[in-house]
């Protein structure tokens, strides 16, 4: 972990707060080509009625669109939660080079924890991957929201 993933994690962090204003999980993601955002996003599968849109999803599609490319090599995503199948397929896919992430996702996670596509040899394409930066912070938010749910205060189809 460098002080550049810190500071980059920061950044994903306030996108996550993005998803909890509007009800939603809070997950968080920009993705960056070399030191600018060429992408950003945050959870709105409940906002979209969209399963898809999951903030990795949202940046990624971001970033294609602005830079008027699917391929996005070099680029590194920065996400407060480890990334599900669709998210790490949409990595490959588009040739994503770095992932960093906070939080583990022991249910979904395919970046070490149920899974580690990241070092399977049958894939296409390697993803650098950097985990548990800022991880108590982004455990920490994910934890809150999921606390207030309980209580009543986001709906029951988050």
């Amino acid at each position: 972990m460098t002080p550049r993933d810190v500071f980059w994690m920061k950044e994903a962090l306030l996108r996550a707060r993005n998803a909890m204003d509007e009800g939603d999980v809070p997950v968080g993601a920009i993705l960056l080509l070399g030191e600018t955002i060429i992408g950003e996003g945050w959870n709105r599968g409940r906002a979209t009625n969209d399963p898809t849109a999951h903030a990795e999803m949202l940046a990624i599609r971001s970033a294609a669109s602005r830079l008027g490319n699917y391929r996005l090599a070099g680029a590194s995503l920065y996400v407060t939660l480890e990334p599900c199948f669709m998210c790490f397929g949409a990595m490959l896919e588009g040739r994503i080079s770095r992932l960093v992430f906070g939080a583990r996702e022991p249910r979904r996670g395919v970046a070490g924890s149920i899974y580690d596509l990241h070092n399977d040899p049958r894939l296409h394409h390697r993803i650098e991957v950097v985990s548990g930066v800022l991880e108590e912070e982004s455990r920490s938010l994910l934890q809150n929201f999921f606390e207030k749910k309980r209580e009543g205060e986001y709906p029951e189809t988050v």
